[in-house]
């Protein structure tokens, strides 16, 4: 089983792919992992020069130096040390064939793809016999590693925000990448068909009691507000679900907290049936919304 499964160059200053291994394994962890991976490399400015993110069974690594981030996904069982040995002499390697003017002026994603041949010599060297291959030496990661521990990256600290279009976001100009929600479920389509029909029940109670409230010297104006505002957080629920966007997780709960509160300040104009409705049928776009991933739609060009 391959311990090292994809290795990734990317320019530190704007995030543009330089080179990457080609990639043989096509499991969903990976490609999940992959798709973290490009977004990470849009933010590296912001992280330390060396760090990590924690998968479930597949772990990314990455260092930066001198302009250029080295990025990997490794099966879980490789030691860290192992990695980022791989990840020094992948270092080595780029740096002997490319000098930092050229890495400069590279102006089109992926100028380098000829250094994939290299890559995936080192690949085999670490897959195989699952050691250094050049100038570094395992107890000297190791002891660097023990000086100055591993930075975790939180995914929540990587904003996905460079250009939202139709539920895709463009990565930066000439990058050539786009990130895209995963295609609409049949569960999806229910909870949007359900949150357009609640949408509608409140606004519509809404209108109509605003009539009562202006005759009755605005005593019902706090229903008109809750309805109102039901109805703003069910639309809302639906754009959330239908295009990405950053802290999904803090906005979907917000909303989903917000008609809570509403249908139970109603209960005096809703049966307890209808409370009921209105609360699941919330909590399942909630769910949903959360569970729609990101997709990742661009052509890496072979890699």
């Amino acid at each position: 089983m391959s311990l090292i499964l994809f290795a990734f160059v990317v320019r530190v200053r704007d995030g543009l792919p330089l080179s990457a291994s080609t990639d043989f394994e096509h499991n969903r962890e990976l490609q999940e992992r992959k798709q973290q991976l490009r977004a990470i490399s849009k933010a590296l400015s912001r992280f330390p020069d060396r760090g990590t993110v924690k998968g479930q069974e597949l772990n990314i690594y990455f260092i930066s130096s001198e302009g250029v981030s080295y990025m990997t996904v490794c099966h879980c069982s490789l030691p860290v040390a192992k990695a980022f040995c791989f990840l020094e002499d992948l270092r080595w390697e780029f740096t002997a064939c490319f000098n930092s003017t050229v890495v400069a002026l590279a102006a089109r994603p992926y100028p380098f793809l000829e250094f994939d041949s290299t890559i995936q010599k080192l690949k085999q060297q670490y897959n195989q016999s699952r050691g250094p291959a050049l100038e570094v030496t395992l107890a000297e990661v190791q002891e660097d590693l023990r000086i100055h521990p591993l930075q975790v990256i939180n995914l929540d600290e990587v904003e996905l925000t460079n250009g939202i279009a139709n539920g895709h976001m463009e990565q930066g100009s000439g990058s050539g990448q786009n990130v895209r929600l995963e295609p609409v479920t049949a569960p999806g389509i229910l909870s949007l068909v359900l949150n357009i029909m609640c949408a509608s029940l409140n606004v519509i109670r809404g209108v109509h009691l605003i009539e009562y409230t202006f005759q009755d010297d605005y005593e019902g104006i706090w229903n008109v507000v809750a309805f109102l505002l039901a109805f703003v957080c069910c639309v809302s629920q639906c754009h959330l679900y239908l295009f990405h966007s950053s802290l999904k997780k803090l906005k979907s709960f917000t909303l989903l907290s917000v008609i809570v509160l509403c249908n139970l300040y109603l209960l005096g104009m809703r049966n307890v049936w209808q409370l009921i409705f209105h609360i699941s049928v919330a909590s399942l776009s909630t769910v949903l919304i959360l569970n729609r991933k990101l997709q990742d739609r661009t052509n890496d060009c072979g890699v």
